[in-house]
């Protein structure tokens, strides 16, 4: 049963994730008492990075330390359209981060004379999962066999410079923001993992590195 899910807290705070990146300013941003009980999550850290006045991207982490009925996740695909955005392209892409590749989510949005990229995903207990299905029958297995399901949805929102006046000054501005939401995504991957619970295997590695640190030479 999964309202019986124990809570499970992170093992640093959501703030220290990404909290500066070179070039850019950071201004947080707040979801509202009633947007986050609606949301149902647990923590969240939300940033908007600037170049010079102009917002290049922005990040949300949000974390539930457990899921419940009517307490989940909720998608970003369900989520956006409702917000005015129309999906021009969905997929998934490979990133890599730190050597390791992972599939996330991919999309294209567009709401009237705005275009943006979006990349997200679930992170939590061990994975990077991209698809909402899998994201569902894990959450089922883990309540029942493991007695934990949490987790943290991970999202990256890049809008494309919406000056460009041609069709070829409009593909490199989509490329250019294409290729910083990839790398972002690539950062968040491994700064999500670093405050996340640790898996036991992860736990007893955390645990050899710090006894080897403390060894004398």
């Amino acid at each position: 049963q999964t309202h019986l899910q124990r809570a499970v807290p992170l093992s640093a705070p959501l703030a220290t994730v990404l909290p500066a990146v070179p070039g850019y300013t950071v201004v947080d941003q707040h979801v509202s008492e009633e947007e986050r009980r609606v949301a149902g999550m647990t923590d969240y850290v939300a940033r908007a990075y600037m170049r010079d006045t102009v917002v290049a991207f922005t990040t949300l982490v949000s974390y539930y330390d457990r899921q419940s009925q009517g307490k989940t996740i909720h998608s970003p695909r369900n989520c956006l359209p409702g917000a005015g955005w129309e999906v021009l392209r969905s997929g998934t892409r490979t990133i890599d981060a730190s050597g390791v590749p992972y599939l996330v989510n991919h999309y294209t949005l567009k709401n009237g004379p705005s275009t943006a990229i979006v990349y997200y995903w679930y992170q939590g207990r061990g994975r990077v999962v991209a698809s909402e299905y899998a994201v569902k029958w894990n959450l089922l297995r883990d309540a029942a066999l493991m007695g934990h399901t949490e987790e943290a949805l991970v999202r990256v929102v890049v809008p494309v410079n919406a000056s460009a006046k041609d069709s070829a000054s409009f593909e490199r501005a989509f490329a250019g923001a294409d290729s910083t939401g990839e790398q972002i995504a690539a950062r968040l991957v491994s700064e999500v993992t670093r405050v996340l619970p640790a898996t036991p295997a992860e736990a007893r590695s955390r645990t050899r590195t710090a006894s080897l640190v403390r060894s004398p030479s």
